[in-house]
């Protein structure tokens, strides 16, 4: 199904609800694709996934109305290249810490001269295996780049990291950036709320729309209220562990 690119998604202005996919699996992905999301992101850092494994759970939720986000393992060239030919164009780059790092994230991701991409549209899932005759000029258009604030680094350089050309969205991750500010496995904390809400104001004062990994309902709701575009809801992995308590506690009682 054709959407309309994830930045121009976020442009409308209307809250977009994600899920995490942890489970590297495109059976669970296309069951998640069916309930309604706006988004379902891809995990290439931290979960089981390869190439493959992420190219068959792209073509399992094609079919519906919800954007595929992929998360690739670490930002780099090669690997940015190879997502975005198989049709992988909304990317999220863990760890940003610095405008440079995200300037070169930007580079990675388009043709020259603008950029050091390769090319290969005939042979690419992303230019439709070549019928597309447009897509090396059009690239950029279909492609949202959002890079990932978490560590005390990116933090300081949150503003300038905003300010760079082709980053297109910026999301935070509270659990990363807890472990940087020294609150290991308390993204709650009090220090760790206010650091978020610094770097959802530079990103706002930059135009940008900020994304989040909500740590639960309420506060993917707080978060919304508060002015950020997209935030995830949860992981499928969660989902089938709070379902499966749930129905535990409620025969045992």
């Amino acid at each position: 199904m054709t959407l309309p690119s994830f930045k121009q998604q976020l442009a409308a202005g209307r809250p977009l609800v994600g899920l995490w996919q942890a489970l590297a699996n495109p059976y669970s992905a296309e069951i998640c694709a069916r309930q309604g999301f706006d988004w379902l992101l891809l995990d290439g850092e931290h979960s089981p996934n390869s190439i493959e494994s992420l190219l068959a759970q792209a073509q399992a939720i094609a079919a519906f109305p919800v954007e595929c986000i992929v998360r690739v393992a670490f930002g780099e060239p090669v690997v940015i290249k190879q997502y975005l030919d198989l049709g992988l164009h909304t990317l999220l780059v863990p760890m940003v810490e610095t405008a440079e790092q995200a300037a070169g994230l930007v580079r990675a991701c388009r043709y020259p001269p603008h950029g050091i991409r390769g090319v290969s549209s005939a042979t690419s899932r992303g230019a439709n295996f070549g019928i597309d005759a447009d897509y090396l000029h059009t690239a950029s258009e279909k492609i949202t780049l959002i890079v990932q604030i978490e560590s005390r680094l990116g933090l300081e350089n949150v503003a300038e990291i905003a300010a760079v050309d082709g980053v297109d969205a910026l999301f935070i991750g509270p659990s990363d950036l807890a472990a940087s500010l020294g609150h290991l496995g308390n993204p709650r904390h009090p220090e760790v709320t206010e650091a978020i809400d610094a770097a959802y104001a530079a990103i706002s004062a930059a135009g940008k729309p900020a994304g989040i990994f909500a740590l639960s309902p309420d506060h993917a709701r707080a978060s919304f209220a508060q002015g950020f575009a997209f935030a995830s809801v949860g992981t499928d992995i969660g989902l089938i562990i709070n379902g499966a308590r749930d129905v535990l506690q409620a025969v045992r009682g």
